[in-house]
């Protein structure tokens, strides 16, 4: 593929990336977006449907997903790379909401900061920022080996 169009279409996927957020507000339908973003977030916990804030939260990870793997793809095209961050991708996207799901559902106070935690790992496409520079490092620590 020409350099400038694969710089040209990564660039297309972080912008985005960059949307999601920007929009999160008329996309998601969250109640914990303006909890944790108020002063009152340590207050008491909003009143909440936890399937749908599990739904919102996996769909956010779903659209995050499919973009930082699709950067992934284009900045290393190959198959085992692809496949190793679908593989990763789906393993957190189980244990994370799984501990999510456990915390939201009896949502106490000790238990916030937590939820706000795994919630950002959901919600933001943190693991392409910790990928991307590993997928680096492996290919030319590999490549010095051979």
């Amino acid at each position: 593929m020409n350099k400038v169009l694969k710089i040209g279409l990564i660039g297309f996927l972080l912008l985005g990336l960059v949307l999601i957020r920007f929009y999160e507000h008329e996309l998601f339908l969250d109640p914990l977006l303006e909890f944790y973003s108020s002063e009152s977030s340590y207050a008491q916990a909003p009143e909440f449907d936890v399937m749908q804030v599990l739904g919102s939260t996996s769909w956010r990870y779903l659209l995050n997903s499919m973009i930082s793997i699709a950067i992934i793809g284009f900045v290393f095209p190959y198959r085992k790379t692809i496949l190793f961050s679908i593989a990763f991708y789906v393993l957190a996207y189980l244990i994370l909401t799984f501990l999510f799901w456990l915390l939201v559902s009896d949502m106490e106070r000790e238990n916030f900061l937590t939820i706000f935690y795994i919630r950002r790992f959901l919600i933001q496409p943190i693991f392409v920022l910790v990928l991307l520079p590993a997928f680096y490092y492996q290919k030319y620590t590999v490549k010095e080996k051979d």
